[in-house]
C-alpha cells in the first residue's frame, strides 16, 4: 500500500516553500522600494572594468570538518555600469572594499548613496563525498544555479547592514541560504583600507538535512548515526581584512575569518570542530576606465 499521509505531508511542505519563495521576494521589493526612492541617486561607474588576480585560500575542507586544505583559487571580475560578474571575493576588489552583491552576475535594481537593492546568480558548486575522508558514503549535493536577493544599508561612511537570501533554483536539494551581516570599514591612508564584519547565517530545512542531516540510507553507506536537524541557523560568523594599492592598477589583500557552527549544525555527526578559522592572501590587477 502506498504511504500517503508521508506523501501528502512533504507534497505540503514542498508546496508551503514554493508559496514563500513567491511571496517573499515581491514583499521585500514593495518594503525596500520606499526606503530606496527616498536617497538621492548614487552615480553609476561608466565604463567597463576588469580585474584579474590570484589568492592563497587556507581553511577547513568543509563547515564542521577538522582537517584543513590550502588552495590557490584564481579570481576575476567584470563590472559595466549596475552589471557585474565575478568569481567568489573578487567582486568587492573592483570598488576596493566590500559589497553586498557577492560573487557570480549581479545587478543593482535599487542604487542610491545608502541603499541599494539587486538579484544575482551564482553557480554552487555543492559537495562530493570526495571532498574529504569525513564525507565518505555520504550522497553528493549536486552542483546548481542559486538566485540571490540582496539589500544593504549604509548608516555613515564607516558602517552598514546587508541582508540577503539565495535559493536553489534547480531544485538539486541545496535549498535556500540566508544571512545578515554588520560591517565597518575605514582608510589607514589614501591607500589602503581595512574592514571588519560580523553575522548570522542559516538555511532552510532543505539546506540543513543536506549539509549536516543524515538519511537512514546515508547511515547504512557512512556507519554515521541518523541525524534530522530541525533548526535553522547554521553559523556565526566574523572576520577582518585589508586591502592595499600597491600602484593605481595592483591590489594587493589579506583576510581573517572565525566561524562557530550553532545548534543542529553543531550537534550533527559530521561536525567533528564547530568552531573555525581561515584565512585568504592574494594579488589582483585592475583595468579601470
Amino acid at each position: 500500500m502506498i504511504p500517503v499521509k508521508p506523501l501528502l505531508s512533504a507534497a505540503a511542505e514542498h508546496g508551503r516553500m514554493r508559496l514563500a519563495h513567491s511571496l517573499l521576494v515581491p514583499c521585500l521589493f514593495a518594503a525596500l522600494a520606499p526606503i530606496a526612492r527616498a536617497q538621492p541617486e548614487a552615480p553609476i561607474a561608466e565604463g567597463a572594468r576588469y580585474l584579474l588576480g590570484v589568492a592563497l585560500l587556507e581553511g577547513p575542507e568543509y563547515a564542521g570538518s577538522d582537517r584543513r586544505e590550502l588552495k590557490l583559487r584564481p579570481l576575476w571580475a567584470y563590472q559595466h555600469g549596475r552589471f557585474r560578474i565575478s568569481t567568489s571575493r573578487a567582486n568587492g576588489l573592483l570598488g576596493f572594499g566590500s559589497e553586498a552583491s557577492g560573487p557570480g552576475a549581479s545587478a543593482d535594481l535599487l542604487s542610491s548613496e545608502r541603499f541599494k537593492l539587486g538579484v544575482a546568480l551564482r553557480i554552487d558548486s555543492g559537495r562530493s563525498s570526495g571532498d574529504s575522508p569525513r564525507l565518505a558514503g555520504l550522497p553528493d549535493i549536486k552542483r546548481t544555479l542559486r538566485g540571490r536577493i540582496y539589500a544593504a544599508y549604509s548608516f555613515d561612511k564607516h558602517w552598514s547592514v546587508s541582508a540577503s537570501l539565495s535559493p536553489d533554483l534547480l531544485g538539486h536539494k541545496g535549498g535556500t541560504l540566508g544571512g545578515l551581516d554588520l560591517g565597518y570599514r575605514a582608510r589607514l591612508g589614501a591607500d589602503t583600507e581595512w574592514t571588519a564584519g560580523a553575522g548570522l547565517s542559516f538555511g532552510d530545512r532543505q539546506n540543513m538535512r543536506s549539509y549536516f542531516g543524515v538519511s537512514e540510507a546515508a547511515s547504512a553507506q557512512s556507519g554515521l548515526p541518523v541525524f534530522a536537524p530541525r533548526s535553522l541557523a547554521r553559523d556565526l560568523h566574523a572576520g577582518l581584512g585589508l586591502t592595499t594599492a600597491l600602484d593605481r592598477h595592483w591590489l594587493g589583500f589579506a583576510g581573517l575569518g572565525v566561524s562557530t557552527l550553532l545548534a543542529d549544525a553543531a550537534d550533527s555527526p559530521l561536525t567533528h570542530k564547530k568552531n573555525s578559522v581561515s584565512g585568504s592572501l592574494g594579488v589582483v590587477y585592475r583595468w579601470l576606465p
